[in-house]
């Protein structure tokens, strides 16, 4: 991708808000399958909960393949064949898991067996738009306005995900009760997203690389090396190493409520099935809340503070783990204590980190010496999706052991919250080591 540097601005606002649009689309068609399927698999064709999660972690297996996408990416001219490409599979991969749902009712093996290839497309397609995405904007956006872009996208893509499946589930929802479940409108639903999905991004990504331009800090002139010699540059450069350490962690910790904040809120404090989804609402509320105003402060400060983003991280990281030992404290006290400013609080903390690591991981994608910013960001990217898919089952597999031990779901749901904080910690430390600049390269991954 070496050709006439970008301004000094980099890309602009409109170029970002569109980059958006396409990570809006991919999570407007991974809520189809992991949580409009995992519901439908459970409930309307009982089957045990551990066949959708487990599909659901292989499509974050798949995506290990990250560094070897966005290397692809690298290689060619433009991204946005990789994106598109990507778009494409994941919504025919979303098609087909649908197919495979419905099948499941009259030939189970043969539906499931369709659903694990499904979802294996599913986890090409998310990984490879979803990384091409990331190295475009890590590529033309200015430094000054890292942490503000991956705000916008990341809270594009929670839209993208809250838009569809309030459409999804509007759509779904009986014309009057006691009808029986539709596998046809179920298809049909899907299909709309999907194409709905594939046209806003074919429409954001038209002529959005022209002149095949890069931010001048992130240019590189010569080809792309190999895949082999990329990933020996990216394990022998300690930053980039502390850095997918950091990523790990940090994303264990953050998905390991995912699958058990909700029954906690049922199981310790009684809340019916309505009252703890509008708990899970408040907390991805304050994940938005957090991301924008990262967004804002990371880019407010720029140019003042040379380590703010790296202060938004360990800022976020802390505060989670306070959040958590709120919540761990909160398994014991049970009904009484402020569960709804808890679980707020523990989002917003979740938001300010998750933004300003997303902009430091742009800054880094630019600062190796001979790597392109699509394996780079492939490789934090197969981080990312291990510890998400590892986070979740740990979580869940946790409590489940922590009940059978302990005989009280309190003292459960306790071990697990306490063991995320710690993580937390272990994590902000990590970001400090992680974001030390040592090198003039680095000079501005965190100004």
């Amino acid at each position: 991708m070496v050709g006439h540097a970008m301004d000094s601005k980099g890309l602009g606002w409109f170029a970002i808000a569109r980059i958006g649009l396409v990570q809006a689309s991919i999570g407007a068609i991974v809520m189809l399958a992991t949580s409009l399927l995992n519901r439908v698999m459970v409930v309307e064709y009982a089957l045990a909960a551990a066949i959708p999660a487990g599909l659901v972690a292989w499509h974050y297996t798949v995506q290990l393949g990250r560094p070897i996408w966005g290397h692809g990416s690298d290689k060619g001219r433009k991204r946005t064949p990789w994106i598109l490409g990507g778009i494409a599979v994941l919504a025919g991969g979303a098609l087909l898991a649908v197919q495979a749902t419905v099948m499941v009712d009259e030939a189970r093996m043969a539906g499931i067996a369709l659903a694990i290839f499904a979802f294996t497309l599913i986890g090409i397609g998310v990984g490879a738009s979803g990384t091409s995405a990331l190295a475009l904007l890590a590529s033309g956006v200015a430094p000054g306005r890292r942490a503000a872009a991956a705000a916008v996208t990341w809270i594009m893509m929670v839209a993208g995900i809250v838009i569809s499946a309030a459409t999804a589930g509007a759509l779904l929802k009986p014309a009057y009760a006691g009808e029986p479940f539709s596998p046809d409108r179920l298809v049909s639903v899907a299909s709309g997203v999907a194409i709905a999905a594939v046209l806003i991004t074919a429409l954001a990504v038209f002529r959005l690389e022209r002149g095949e331009q890069v931010f001048a800090e992130t240019a590189k002139t010569g080809p792309a090396p190999d895949f082999g010699a990329a990933l020996r540059e990216i394990l022998h450069e300690k930053e980039a190493r502390r850095f997918t350490i950091f990523i790990f962690v940090s994303m264990l910790a953050y998905s390991m409520q995912d699958l058990i904040l909700e029954p906690f809120a049922g199981l310790v404090f009684n809340m019916p099935v309505g009252e703890s989804t509008q708990l899970a609402g408040l907390q991805h509320g304050g994940v938005l809340i957090g991301m924008i105003i990262a967004g804002i402060g990371g880019s407010a400060f720029a140019g003042r503070m040379p380590v703010d983003l790296r202060l938004w991280i360990v800022a976020g990281c802390i505060g989670s783990a306070l959040a958590l030992a709120g919540l761990a404290a909160a398994a014991v006290y049970g009904p009484g204590w402020p569960l709804a400013a808890n679980v707020f609080a523990l989002g917003f903390c979740n938001g300010l980190f998750a933004v300003a690591a997303i902009g430091a991981m742009m800054g880094l994608a630019g600062a190796g010496e001979k790597t392109r910013e699509g394996v780079r960001m492939g490789v934090w990217g197969a981080s990312q999706a291990i510890a998400f898919g590892l986070g979740g089952l740990l979580g869940a597999l946790g409590v489940d052991f922590a009940r059978r031990a302990s005989q009280a779901d309190g003292s459960a749901f306790q071990l697990i919250f306490a063991l995320e904080a710690a993580l937390f910690v272990i994590a902000a430390a990590l970001a400090v080591r992680a974001t030390r600049r040592t090198s003039p390269s680095q000079k501005q991954v965190f100004a």
